[in-house]
């Protein structure tokens, strides 16, 4: 793999830094930039890989040969040599948690525990040095050899005195303990709420799981951080996402309080990465920010509120998805659709008219049918622009409906790795039948669909190269199962790139801005160890990202040099 020495790292981040903030050097007051000696995939389609890229004052001045684009940059132009290194247009994340993944870094890391027992012993060890909450995230029961939701006694033994609330891997179940249940009042005469499922045993008293909107009984009455906490979580969160390539991620379910936080902190320069944001459908002050519009380009273009996130179902693993038909190893459970086909209208009628994107979470055929539906209701509501309504996750989808996705205009947000990471227990769940229809990429777009793609973070890893591995490989990091996992609905690499690239940025109506590389765009970048688009595709989590440029600044280096000021 191809590689920078220190020297030309320093070299590089003193002439990006210099040029993109306008820094005074010998009388100079703006420098552009060169990137020669790369494999450059811009996703433009009318541009092919070029070998070097100017830009200057934040965005792009031209792609092409080094000798074309030394002229366009002009006289003084700084060039660096990238050492044969790959660019690729800004990767963006089209469906992540960035403030649920900044603050799950304060909480016990769940994920891979292989047992009950391996859970219980990280809470004990909490237990055993604080007071207070105790919370975690990450456990999939799926991955323990006895595949069956835990109870409370066990968390009772190790924190009896302390509540402890562990969310389960997908967010959509979570396991507590005796105290969180005490303290939010919940009992056995506590009625489920809409949308949600108290688990309860024999004699009607609550297991210690809770499903879906059941579990705000616990979560809502958890003290949050302060604010000085919640920025510091968020200032290291935006640095762990520029290490693994990402320059912006479209966040879903956002309050009005976190909107005031991240304009606050872009305005104070402490955000360094491109976030754009759909309202959680539950806000109490949704009518008010419908009534104001959507936010584009603030802060120079690194924020944007574009839409509104709702929910249909809840989730594959917790068998809270909504399905057709019977899960086929829970007969008798459908799953949990959390809203009716008349209010869910009503809601994006709503936002269609505000002129903004509803993202809908659906995961299971039922869930999908209905949004589908929903939206097929409004799509005669006034104005009626290219709205690019998105179903989020889209991952069960009965066949009668694929068609529908591009015939509505609706966009299947989806992310791959959810499938590597279900495709071990997803039949026992759904059955030969309806695995068809299970992230069915090549379906959707050959259908004539654009996905764009996401993590689902923390659901998932943060690592965009695993989201694309997935989606070209169809198989785990391991390589199995070999050949891949219904491998006609792989994707090739340049599909797989442009999901986080290009398809991300039009899934929010930004392509004017985002998602290629061409003069005139954002200069947001991802230089790579590797060739993405021509390694075996194997190896594509073994690919080092070198460099994030975001807005023509080096946001993140391979070596730790850093030019944010």
């Amino acid at each position: 793999m191809t590689t920078m020495n220190p020297a030309a790292i320093v070299a590089l981040l003193f002439a990006v830094s210099a040029a993109a903030c306008g820094v005074a050097h010998g009388g100079e007051t703006t420098v552009n930039t060169v990137f020669s000696n790369a494999v450059i995939h811009t996703l433009d389609e009318d541009r092919p890989p070029a070998a070097a890229i100017a830009f200057g004052d934040g965005r792009i001045i031209a792609v092409g040969s080094t000798d074309e684009v030394l002229a366009a940059a002009g006289p003084g132009a700084r060039t660096v040599d990238l050492g044969g290194a790959t660019v690729i247009p800004g990767l963006v994340d089209a469906h992540a948690h960035f403030l649920g993944y900044a603050k799950s870094r304060a909480w016990i890391d769940l994920v891979g525990t292989g047992s009950p027992e391996d859970v219980v012993g990280l809470v004990a060890g909490r237990a055993a040095f604080g007071s207070g909450w105790i919370a975690g995230r990450g456990w999939d029961q799926n991955d323990w050899d006895d595949p069956v939701y835990p109870g409370r006694g066990d968390l009772d033994a190790v924190a009896p005195d302390w509540p402890v609330y562990l969310s389960r891997v997908c967010g959509h179940a979570a396991w507590v303990n005796g105290a969180a249940l005490a303290a939010a009042g919940v009992t056995a005469e506590t009625p489920d709420p809409t949308g949600g499922k108290i688990l309860r045993d024999a004699g009607g008293e609550p297991t210690g799981i809770l499903l879906d909107t059941a579990m705000e009984l616990v979560s809502s009455i958890m003290p949050p951080p302060t604010r000085n906490e919640e920025r510091a979580l968020l200032r290291d969160a935006a640095r762990r996402c520029l290490a693994a390539g990402l320059t912006g991620v479209h966040e879903m379910g956002v309050s009005a309080a976190t909107i005031k936080l991240y304009r606050e902190m872009y305005d104070a320069g402490e955000l360094p990465i491109r976030l754009t944001l759909y309202v959680d459908c539950e806000e109490p002050g949704l009518d008010s920010i419908l009534a104001a519009g959507p936010l584009r380009g603030h802060a120079g273009g690194m924020l944007d509120v574009v839409g509104v996130k709702f929910f249909a179902d809840g989730s594959l693993g917790a068998r809270s998805a909504a399905l057709l038909e019977d899960y086929h190893d829970d007969p008798g459970n459908r799953g949990i659709l959390v809203v009716d086909l008349d209010t869910l209208a009503d809601r994006l009628a709503a936002c269609h008219r505000h002129g903004f994107q509803a993202a809908v979470h659906a995961i299971g055929d039922r869930a999908n049918r209905v949004v589908l539906d929903a939206i097929e209701r409004i799509s005669g509501e006034s104005p009626a622009p290219d709205r690019r309504h998105r179903i989020e996750h889209a991952q069960v989808v009965s066949e009668a409906d694929i068609l529908r996705f591009a015939a509505l205009g609706v966009v299947p947000s989806m992310q791959f790795t959810h499938c590597t990471s279900d495709m071990s227990w997803a039949p026992d769940r759904l059955g030969a039948d309806r695995l068809a229809g299970a992230y069915a990429w090549r379906r959707l777009l050959d259908a004539g669909c654009r996905i764009p793609g996401g993590s689902d973070f923390p659901v998932e890893s943060i690592d965009p190269l695993l989201g694309i591995h997935a989606a070209v490989t169809r198989a785990g990091v391991d390589g199995e199962p070999a050949g891949g996992w219904f491998p006609d609905q792989r994707l090739d690499a340049g599909e797989a790139v442009r999901s986080f690239t290009a398809d991300a940025a039009w899934a929010a109506h930004q392509e004017g801005n985002r998602g290629v590389l061409a003069a005139g765009m954002f200069a947001d970048l991802t230089v790579l160890s590797a060739d993405v688009m021509t390694v075996d595709p194997a190896t594509i989590p073994e690919i080092e990202v070198l460099m994030t440029v975001v807005g023509g600044r080096i946001a993140y280096s391979r070596k730790g040099f850093s030019a944010i000021p």
